[in-house]
């Protein structure tokens, strides 16, 4: 392992991998990471996906089978990515196994375009769960208003969960009284609240990629100085959220009962601003029981110079804090802010998936004509 990594490991970080594709699991590279880089999981979303089925051949085979089997689009896209998630669940089983379920994780998100339709959520979830059949998935469920009743109802069948797109600490509380409601409902289904899985992804860089371009446009001295710290000040306080709900007596129930508590983890990792260290989000965001899911690029970055000196996050929460309301007082509006990104969000991945959709009916188109090349050819040999 690397010194750094194995130090983000050492001070309770758990390292995801933000990327899947079946050229990582046929190459080893994925595997490579588990055993260099202390990866112990793997998140996926559909922009992933749409950019892993535009490269390379890897997915040819099985295009064609499903051309040969008129399979539409929707049907394809479900069998393709449900079939990486599944071999990347056996990859990580050991790992799963070594950690009680808590690690070694795969995480395979809902069409976003059910994003704001609970019910289409839920069914859709129970879908993709059954079709992969692995224990150590997680499903991902934007944490719109309309994805937490989702939620609750998902974790009340036993299926874990990955809460997704989570930008504001209103939001978050909600999200973790969901967890707690669906645990308890499991609970009363009969189901083993040891085997339920659930994190709780907050997003990091794309908070201070709204805020800075607002505080440019304040542009006075005291702006600038603000530039680059919403973005640690919002996720250090959802941990303090995080610390506050899971010691209460409700907690402590279900944690009798088995159940392991909703981690926080830190998304959208990857620096945006060039201006700003590389692992920022990586070495400011570190404390014991979370997950930090980092892209190759920002894990490489960790792997080489990350600095880890202890915990960043706890009894920051007062600085958190005041850095929030320096910002409210020029003007910018917290609650205006995750709205946006939180629309913003929901409708990127719907771009992607709808990205993905056009990738794969293109593949299909080409696999189709493939066949009937084959079979024109082998009439006329006849």
């Amino acid at each position: 392992m690397t010194a750094n990594t194995q130090a983000l490991s050492d001070a309770g970080v758990s390292i995801w991998l933000d990327d899947l594709s079946r050229e990582r699991l046929n190459d080893g590279s994925l595997r490579q990471l588990i055993e260099s880089k202390n990866v112990v999981g793997v998140t996926t979303n559909p922009t992933i996906f749409a950019s892993a089925l535009a490269k390379g051949e890897a997915y040819d085979r099985q295009v064609e089978e499903l051309a040969a089997a008129g399979a539409d689009v929707e049907t394809a896209v479900f069998e393709i990515t449900t079939s990486d998630v599944a071999e990347a669940c056996d990859l990580f089983a050991p790992v799963a196994a070594a950690t009680g379920g808590v690690d070694g994780r795969v995480s395979l998100e809902v069409d976003p375009r059910m994003a704001r339709d609970g019910e289409k959520t839920v069914a859709e979830a129970a879908r993709l769960a059954e079709k992969v059949g692995k224990g150590n998935l997680h499903i991902k469920i934007p944490a719109t208003y309309e994805g937490l009743d989702a939620i609750t109802r998902t974790l009340a069948a036993g299926i874990s969960v990955n809460v997704t797109l989570i930008f504001s600490l209103e939001r978050y509380r909600a999200v973790i009284n969901a967890f707690m409601t669906g645990l308890e409902q499991a609970k009363e289904n009969g189901k083993d609240l040891s085997t339920i899985q659930s994190v709780a992804s907050f997003f990091v860089s794309r908070v201070d990629t709204e805020v800075d371009k607002r505080l440019d446009a304040v542009g006075t001295d005291e702006a600038t100085a603000l530039k680059g710290k919403a973005g640690l000040a919002n996720a250090r306080l959802a941990f303090q959220i995080f610390e506050q709900q899971f010691a209460t007596e409700r907690w402590a129930t279900l944690a009798d009962a088995g159940a392991k508590p909703q981690r926080p983890l830190w998304a959208s990792t990857g620096v945006k601003d060039p201006a700003l260290p590389d692992t920022l989000y990586v070495t400011e965001l570190v404390t014991s029981g979370v997950v930090n899911t980092m892209p190759e690029k920002t894990l490489d970055a960790a792997a080489d110079h990350a600095q880890v000196t202890g915990d960043t996050v706890r009894g920051s929460y007062a600085d958190a804090n005041a850095t929030l309301d320096a910002i409210d007082k020029l003007g910018i509006s917290y609650d205006d802010v995750v709205k946006v990104l939180e629309d913003e969000g929901v409708s990127k991945f719907e771009a992607s998936w709808e990205e993905l959709l056009e990738t794969v009916q293109n593949a299909l188109d080409g696999a189709a004509g493939k066949t009937g090349a084959k079979a024109k050819v082998a009439e006329g040999t006849r």
